[in-house]
Parts: C-alpha cells; sequence; structure tokens
C-alpha cells in the first residue's frame, strides 16, 4: 500500500466502483492503496436514483473471522517477507528492519467515529491476538498510544490527500501535526515508537474496515505492496479486504524474538526461513515456487489502467500490461489482473472481447485456491456482461459458488452485489418470489459494503437498469 506523498505515491483509486454503474460494476478489488474503496466513474453514465427500497432492513456484520492458513513454501514465503520489510513501493530500499520494540497500544480519535469501527476495531485486534500473537491494547482516545487512529472531516482529508482513501504515517500522531510535518517517511525509521493511520468521515463501513487491516497491519509490520501476491492485502490489487493467513504469519514474523529493530537486510535474510520452519512446520516444504519479479513495464501499464484517466488510455495500458504477461509466460495471479482489468475497460465497447478476458480471467484465478477471491471477482463480471446479453442461465449458473467465496473472504459489497444480480436474474426469468428473498436478503450486506440507503438503492437501481 503506497504511504502518500513523502510516504511512498499514492495508488489510483479504481478499487470498489461499488456503485458507479455495473458495467464498470466493482472493481471491488482493483485499485487503491491504502487508500481503500473509492468510485471509478470510468465506465458509467449519469443515473436518476429514486427510492428503490425506502426502508432498508438493518445493517449487517460478519461474527466469524476468516479461516486462512498460507499455502506456499516458507522459501517463497521467505522471498516475500524481505521484499515486503526492506523495500518501498517507489523502488527505494529500506537500510534496516523496524518494528514496535515497546508495548503496543491504539486509541481511536476524531469526530463522528462510527460504531462500525469500534466493533471492526475489536475484530481486528482479537484476530491480531489469536493468529499473529500481537497483544494490542485499545485505550481511551486521550491516553498516549502507539498508533493513533484518526477519522477526519472528508473534505480537509481530500484537500490534503486527493484520491485517497486513508494514510498510514510514521512518527505523528495527530492530523494536524501530520499535516505540519516537514518530513514524514518511512526510510528514516530505525524503530517505530509512534504511528497514526488517518481515515475520512462519511465512508461506508467495509471502506472503513477495510482501512483498519491494511493500515494497521502496515503500521506493524511490511511496508511494501507486491503484486506477485496471490494471498495478501499486500498487493496492489486489493482483491482481499481482510487479512489473510499469510498477512499474519508476516506479523508474526515480525515480532519473533529472533528479529529486532535495526538487523541490516542480510542480518534479517540469514534469519528468516528458520523462523518461518519454525512458525509454519506445514510450509517446510511443498509449495508454489517463487515467482519471477515483477517488471517494472508492466507495472506502469497495470497502474494506469487502474488510474482515473481517460477510458480509451486506459484499455489501451490494459492491453499492454496483458500483451505482458502473454509474452512472459505468466499463469500467476498478475496474468489473471491483466485479463481482468482489459475485459472489465472492454465492457460497454466490445462485449465478445470483454467476456473472452474476463473468462480467461476467471480461468486463472480459479487454478488455485489462493486466488478463489478474486475469481468470484470475475464472476460478477461475467454475470454482468451475461445479464446485459440476456443469457440469464448462464449468468444464473456462475452465481452460487462465488456468493460462498464472498462469504467467506468477508467482502459484503462484493457479497450484496453478486446477490443483488442474482436476484436480478431470477426476477428476469420469472422466479418473483425466490428474487424478492434474495434481494432482501441482500440488503443488509449492502449497507454495510455501500454504507448511505443513497448508494445502496443506486446499486440495485444500476443492476436493473443492465438488465433493461
Amino acid at each position: 500500500m503506497s504511504r502518500l506523498s513523502t510516504l511512498t505515491p499514492p495508488r489510483h483509486s479504481a478499487y470498489r466502483a461499488i456503485g458507479a454503474g455495473l458495467m464498470a460494476l466493482i472493481l471491488v478489488g482493483c485499485g487503491a492503496p491504502e487508500m481503500r474503496p473509492q468510485r471509478d466513474q470510468a465506465v458509467s453514465t449519469p443515473l436518476q436514483v429514486s427510492a428503490v427500497h425506502s426502508d432498508l432492513p438493518p445493517m449487517k456484520r460478519f461474527n466469524t473471522a476468516p479461516v486462512t492458513a498460507p499455502t506456499r513454501s516458507n522459501v517463497q514465503m521467505a522471498q516475500d517477507f524481505m521484499d515486503l520489510s526492506f523495500r518501498l513501493e517507489t523502488g527505494a530500499t529500506l537500510p534496516v528492519f523496524s518494528r514496535f520494540e515497546g508495548p503496543l497500544s491504539v486509541r481511536v480519535t476524531g469526530a463522528q467515529v462510527p460504531p462500525s469501527l469500534i466493533a471492526d476495531l475489536g475484530d481486528l485486534l482479537e484476530r491480531l491476538k489469536r493468529e499473529a500473537g500481537l497483544g494490542i491494547t485499545l485505550v481511551a482516545r486521550t491516553s498516549p498510544a502507539a498508533i493513533t487512529i484518526e477519522l477526519v472531516p472528508a473534505a480537509a482529508f481530500r484537500r490534503r490527500a486527493p484520491n485517497t482513501a486513508c494514510i498510514a504515517a510514521p512518527n505523528v500522531s495527530s492530523w494536524a501535526e501530520f499535516r505540519t510535518a516537514r518530513h514524514v517517511s518511512w526510510t528514516t525509521v530505525t524503530t517505530r515508537t509512534r504511528a497514526a493511520i488517518f481515515i475520512p468521515t462519511g465512508g461506508a463501513p467495509q471502506e472503513i474496515r477495510d482501512c483498519l487491516h491494511e493500515e494497521l497491519a502496515q503500521a506493524l509490520g511490511p511496508l511494501n505492496d507486491l503484486f506477485r501476491l496471490p494471498d495478501s492485502v499486500f498487493n496492489d490489487d486489493n482483491f482481499h479486504s481482510v487479512l489473510t493467513g499469510f498477512d499474519m504469519l508476516m506479523l508474526r514474523a515480525t515480532y519473533a524474538p529472533e528479529l529486532r529493530s535495526g538487523l541490516t537486510r542480510a542480518q534479517v535474510a540469514a534469519l528468516i526461513t528458520p523462523l518461518l520452519d519454525r512458525l509454519n512446520p506445514s510450509g517446510r516444504s511443498g509449495g508454489l515456487a517463487r515467482l519471477d519479479d515483477t517488471p517494472g513495464d508492466w507495472i506502469t501499464h497495470i497502474t494506469r489502467a487502474m488510474d482515473g484517466g481517460a477510458l480509451s488510455s486506459r484499455r489501451t495500458a490494459a492491453a499492454r500490461a496483458m500483451l505482458i504477461a502473454q509474452n512472459r509466460g505468466w499463469r500467476d495471479t498478475r496474468a489473471g489482473l491483466s485479463y481482468y482489468l482489459f475485459g472489465r475497460l472492454q465492457q460497454g465497447q466490445d462485449t465478445t472481447a470483454a467476456r473472452t478476458a474476463l473468462a480467461q480471467a476467471r480461468s486463472l484465478f480459479a487454478g488455485t485456491s489462493l486466488t478463489e477471491v478474486a475469481a468470484a471477482h470475475a464472476t460478477l463480471q461475467l454475470a454482468a456482461v451475461d445479464l446485459v446479453r440476456g443469457d440469464y442461465p448462464t449468468a444464473l449458473a456462475q452465481l452460487d459458488p462465488a456468493i460462498a467465496t464472498a462469504t467467506r473472504a468477508q467482502n459484503a459489497a462484493l457479497l450484496s452485489s453478486l446477490m443483488l444480480t442474482k436476484a436480478e436474474l431470477l426476477s428476469r426469468m420469472g422466479r418473483a418470489g425466490e428474487a424478492r428473498a434474495v434481494r432482501l436478503d441482500s440488503l443488509g450486506w449492502a449497507r454495510y459494503g455501500f454504507g448511505s440507503d443513497r448508494d445502496v438503492n443506486a446499486h440495485i437501481a444500476e443492476i436493473q437498469a443492465l438488465a433493461r
């Protein structure tokens, strides 16, 4: 996740295009760094939104933690740990390893703190304790804390950090301090003593939760993102929205007694594989081979494709990224993302090309359980294409496995979009009773994923407009 300005350049914000037209439909999972969900207007058209549902049911929340475990080899994950801990997205290298060495505490400050944030933070802290061995104390807002989470008025946040969904910064404890600091950079940190996470007010509950997961993890541990990672939030594709088993292992390793702040890259490299063998015995053998480094030209093109620029230039960039993936013989998550973005950007332009590319993306993603969440995103896009084409049975047949995956991944925005699409398909097929039941069940998830009643209703209207 990029840090912002002096931290590292911000990622584009094409992620979770929720509500921006289902043909643009949810790049839920493509694009924003620690700049979480932002709307992508690139493929959408203005839509007059009326009150589709004037009395929405209560918001739903996930009550259990996702159960995941790292399944790759420790040798591969050791290299991931090194690249995550000693490099930034800019390509800059960090001279030494850093972490917090004292007691870990967190506080929440600022205006308009939603109840969902406190509940989701509590769930996250419990997971960090259970899965990463990190005991983090939640303290009062007026108490000093190692990490401060501050809600910042949206207008002020946008003036300081446009096209950014949230920020993690070192060596500050408030928005006022961050705004006036002359130099805020992770490159100067040798031991972490303070960090702050800034989130704009008014976001959907899921947007805020995703910021909590990604930013708190990076304030504590890895500072880089790697496109090659299939099973992590530390990836600019943002298909994963909550911390995975891999992420928890990286955090557990970061705070293992074998390591300490100030170690050089060579010193950590000598320790990390035996350390992972101790923490993750199942990874001592087998697993996937290490992937090659991601070339800069592919990153440039994929970044442009996910950016908010002109649609024609984004299509060209996606096509070039896809060609690079083909020429390099990739069959991994980077190849899937290349096809996914190309297909998504062809929607509304060339339906046949869109469906072909999206089907290829899903085929690549479906090849391993590590990328099943990405496959569910591709399924949503394919179902949207088939809905527009009027091929209702084909669209419907795809959805139930993706719905199960979105539920396991705790992605309410993706889950409700899949369910709303299913409801529309059932309605079009004359199965009105089933459609009503699915739509009603989806609305509580939509309120968590999209936020306001207006945004929920806009999303419903867009899906219905597709079928028309």
